[in-house]
């Protein structure tokens, strides 16, 4: 069980805390720093690293929270509401990352192969945007998870 909750544990932090910062720290750098044709680049590049990240951080997530419900919890009904919720929003946080990755995060690709930057920075704004409500969610389950337990 300490394995499983500390890779649980190591997965959110890596997804949501790659959201923070990329959020909170980096986007605004980014605005002052970088020219305006080269942020879309810029951010396809560092997405594609990040993402490959959220996507091992998913896999982890699902494993490690079957396997505790199941092994720890003898299934769904011995969870606590705190898991189901923790449960319900990370599935619309990673049905909200398939959106981002399959769709806008391809057409950001696409705009940076064909050098057209204003579809780029369409896209990097349409990404903003998702990975906000990813991010209010994440930290939203990061609390259930963490007191949820406690809240009788």
């Amino acid at each position: 069980m300490s394995v499983a909750i500390a890779l649980h544990v190591l997965a959110a932090a890596i997804w949501v805390g790659g959201m923070f910062f990329a959020y909170m720290a980096m986007r605004p750098a980014v605005g002052l720093v970088v020219d305006a044709p080269q942020r879309g680049a810029l951010w396809c590049h560092t997405l594609t690293r990040f993402f490959r990240w959220v996507w091992v951080s998913i896999v982890l997530l699902l494993a490690t929270g079957y396997w505790m419900i199941f092994a720890v919890f003898g299934g769904m009904a011995g969870a606590g509401w705190h898991i189901h919720v923790m449960q319900g929003l990370g599935i619309v946080m990673m049905l909200i990352f398939l959106h981002v990755y399959f769709v806008p995060f391809r057409r950001l690709k696409q705009a940076v192969a064909n050098s057209d930057p204003q579809e780029g920075q369409r896209r990097v704004g349409q990404i903003r945007m998702l990975v906000g409500v990813n991010l209010i969610l994440g930290l939203l389950v990061i609390v259930v998870g963490a007191g949820g337990r406690y809240l009788q």
